[in-house]
């Protein structure tokens, strides 16, 4: 796991301070505060943009780059607008999107892999494989807000309400456009669930 460039004791690591607090607090000179909030959000984004990318030194760039973002818009955050941590999955999902398609690449699906304590066979990872490249590549196919919609969704977990917050539209939409990306890879992969080892009804 991502481990912060810092160290802070234990009277720091157990501030529970809401994020917006010390957002406020280091745009009025609290480094602390900055110190805390670094190390609370930090594997966080590092978390949705290796996902996203499948490469870590990427990932790394692209959480320091967000994490800057913050801190400059810190002096004028309206607490009102959004969560903070709502604000950052907007700018590592628009920073990673687009790396993505500058580098004519799809959503990394490879990322999230069997743990390998189960220690699956040659066969079973082959395939699993198999299934994240096809799927990697449907979805690279996708245009770019369902892309977005579904890694959000499907390898972040989140809602659709916490979509919508994110890409800056209804939930309607984001339901929308998740349909519609789940059937464009539905399509594209349709021809191949007996070689992927999809079920029928997948």
């Amino acid at each position: 796991m991502y481990t912060p460039p810092f160290h802070m004791n234990d009277a720091h690591m157990n501030d529970d301070r809401p994020d917006a607090v010390l957002l406020s607090a280091f745009a009025l000179g609290d480094r602390q505060a900055a110190l805390v909030l670094t190390h609370r959000l930090t594997p966080r984004v590092m978390g949705q943009a290796y996902r996203m990318l499948g490469d870590r030194a990427e990932a790394e760039d692209v959480a320091q780059e967000a994490m800057m973002q913050l801190w400059k818009i810190a002096p004028n955050w309206d607490a009102d607008r959004a969560k903070v941590t709502t604000w950052l999955y907007r700018i590592v999902a628009n920073l990673c999107t687009d790396r993505l398609r500058k580098s004519g690449r799809g959503v990394d699906l490879e990322a999230v892999a069997e743990p390998e304590d189960d220690a699956p066979s040659a066969t079973d990872r082959m395939q699993t494989q198999a299934r994240a490249h096809a799927v990697q590549a449907a979805l690279g196919d996708l245009p770019e807000r369902q892309a977005q919609a579904v890694a959000l969704r499907h390898l972040e977990d989140l809602s659709n309400p916490q979509i919508a917050e994110i890409m800056d539209t209804s939930v309607r939409t984001v339901e929308s456009l998740i349909a519609r990306g789940k059937r464009a890879l539905v399509a594209r992969l349709s021809g191949r669930k007996a070689e992927l080892g999809f079920e029928d009804d997948t």
